[in-house]
C-alpha cells in the first residue's frame, strides 16, 4: 500500500486496518514457526504498512488539534 491510498479512508477504517495488519503479522510470525518455505518479505511489508497507517493517523490527529487550537 502507498501513502496516497490512505487519504480516502476514515480514521475508523485506518484503525481497523491497523488491527488487521497486526493480526496478519502475528500469524506470520507464529503460524509457521520453523518453516523454511515462507515469504520472508511479507513480514517486512506488513511492518511498513502498519507504520504508514499509524503515521497517517498521527498526522490527522495533529491536524485536528491544530485546527481546534
Amino acid at each position: 500500500m502507498k501513502k496516497t491510498d490512505f487519504k480516502k479512508y476514515s480514521a475508523d477504517d485506518l484503525k481497523k486496518e491497523v488491527t488487521e495488519k497486526r493480526e496478519a503479522l502475528r500469524t506470520f510470525r507464529f503460524g509457521e514457526a520453523g518453516s523454511r518455505s515462507r515469504n520472508v518479505k511479507e513480514g517486512r511489508s506488513l511492518r511498513r504498512d502498519i507504520a504508514r497507517l499509524l503515521t497517517e493517523l498521527r498526522a490527522r490527529s495533529l491536524a485536528s488539534n491544530k485546527k481546534s487550537a
